[in-house]
């Protein structure tokens, strides 16, 4: 190795900032490394919990956003020596991933099996949640066109995500793929790769029915008529049904029934206790802010 750097905590996630000779290391606190120095430059510190995760933002380098085991998401910019917000939540955030298209915008993979999209200077409520996995989101990452992201889950699945949309698009599964643990888009954002709990790392088409190698002019106008024709059609019953069908494991069709169930279940009490108690005193919670708990300045 060129460099090693010691230090006196374990290391849990590293980043590089964007066109700079730093990097950050996540533990115990946050570490801003140089290349040229054996000990941090600098490191931010809120409260005594393990830092687990942490990204640079693409577009503006100083911001840094890191999530904890207390269940927080915490932003630090590397220009002040106080860390700046703090968001609480009511489940820990295992992952997360700035849009490189749209650098004020976030979203974090969660222990709930939901993904929360966030703008970083409106943190008390997200823009959209993210639904379909059925057990704990372990990873997340963009693809470079920030269009979609793409998610590995412990459920043993992996799914990718229109940025703006509800549900996946994409399901992937093996029958010998293992809890999934870390996922990455590949720069030209033509492949996913993911590492697996049965030391398996595995390359997935970002859309698995593209046509891969050299494609003649004929082919390509053919693609493009197929895509056309889709996209006119897609919100006809039949073919918004054809379209969305995909085959799942058994035991991720059943959890997902299952959710489906208790969910129905507790609106419909929600629904009941309202229609009971004493007008506006249980107001209706959006999704968007049910997770929060408070945001911390």
């Amino acid at each position: 190795p060129l460099a090693v750097y010691v230090w006196k905590n374990a290391f849990w996630a590293v980043d590089h900032q964007y066109g700079a000779d730093q990097f950050a290391t996540a533990g115990a606190q946050v570490d801003i490394w140089d290349h040229n120095r054996s000990e941090p430059i600098r490191s931010f510190e809120w409260g005594k919990d393990t830092v687990i995760s942490l990204r640079f933002n693409p577009g503006e380098p100083n911001i840094l956003a890191t999530s904890g085991s207390d269940r927080s998401i915490t932003l630090y910019d590397l220009r002040l020596s106080t860390p700046v917000r703090k968001l609480l939540m009511k489940t820990k955030t295992n992952a997360l991933c700035w849009n490189p298209m749209e650098p004020m915008n976030f979203t974090a993979a969660n222990e709930d099996c939901n993904c929360y999209s966030y703008d970083a200077r409106k943190l008390e409520e997200s823009k959209n949640v993210h639904k379909d996995h059925v057990s704990a989101v372990m990873d997340i990452d963009y693809s470079p066109t920030g269009r979609e992201f793409v998610t590995g889950s412990y459920d043993r699945t992996i799914r990718i995500f229109p940025y703006n949309g509800g549900h996946s698009r994409e399901i992937y599964h093996t029958k010998r793929m293992q809890r999934v643990f870390c996922v990455k888009f590949t720069c030209d954002a033509t492949y996913v790769v993911s590492g697996s709990d049965d030391t398996n790392l595995r390359l997935w088409k970002a859309k698995a029915s593209e046509q891969l190698g050299v494609i003649v002019p004929r082919e390509r106008k053919k693609h493009q008529y197929n895509e056309a024709l889709k996209k006119r059609y897609r919100n006809l019953p039949e073919i918004k049904r054809i379209d969305r069908h995909r085959h799942l494991p058994k035991a991720v069709y059943n959890a997902a029934n299952l959710r489906r169930t208790i969910t129905s279940a507790a609106k419909k009490k929600d629904d009941r206790r309202r229609a009971h108690s004493a007008p506006g005193s249980m107001p209706i919670q959006s999704q968007r802010k049910k997770r929060i708990i408070r945001e911390i300045e």
